[in-house]
C-alpha cells in the first residue's frame, strides 16, 4: 500500500497524521458547521482546505511531498469522509432533539418524519 495511499515509510504515520489528527479535526469541523446550521457545501469546502493542512503536516513533520495531487486527493477523501460523517451525525441529533415532535431517529445518520397520528398526539403547551 505504500506509494498508493501514503508515502511515509510506515502506515502508522499515515494513520497518525491523516486518520487520527486530520480525522479528529474533520469530525470537529463537520460538527461545528452542522451546529451552526450551515449547508453541507460549506463542510465540503472546509474539508478541502483541511486536506491541504494535513498535507502540510506530512511535509513539515515527516518530509513528505507538499505539492502532490495524488496524496492530496488521498488525504482529501479520508478527511472528507470523516467530516461528512461528523456533519450528518450532528445534524441527525439536531433534527431529532430540537424537533422531536416532527422527526424520529432511524439510525445514527438518518431520521424520518413521524407518522401523522404520533405527531398530532403530542401535548401542546397551554398559553
Amino acid at each position: 500500500m505504500q506509494g498508493i495511499l501514503y508515502e511515509e515509510p510506515s502506515f502508522w504515520l499515515f494513520g497518525l497524521v491523516t486518520v487520527a489528527m486530520g480525522g479528529w479535526a474533520a469530525w470537529m469541523t463537520g460538527r461545528a458547521i452542522a451546529i451552526t446550521w450551515r449547508p453541507v457545501w460549506q463542510c465540503v469546502a472546509a474539508m478541502l482546505v483541511l486536506a491541504a493542512v494535513v498535507r502540510f503536516f506530512h511535509y513539515a513533520l515527516f518530509q513528505g511531498t507538499l505539492l502532490t495531487l495524488h496524496y492530496y486527493v488521498v488525504d482529501a477523501v479520508v478527511v472528507l469522509a470523516i467530516g461528512l460523517l461528523g456533519y450528518r451525525y450532528t445534524r441527525t441529533s439536531q433534527m431529532t432533539s430540537q424537533y422531536r415532535w416532527l422527526y424520529e431517529r432511524t439510525g445514527p445518520l438518518t431520521w424520518r418524519e413521524k407518522p401523522q397520528g404520533e405527531a398530532e398526539a403530542m401535548p401542546r403547551n397551554p398559553a
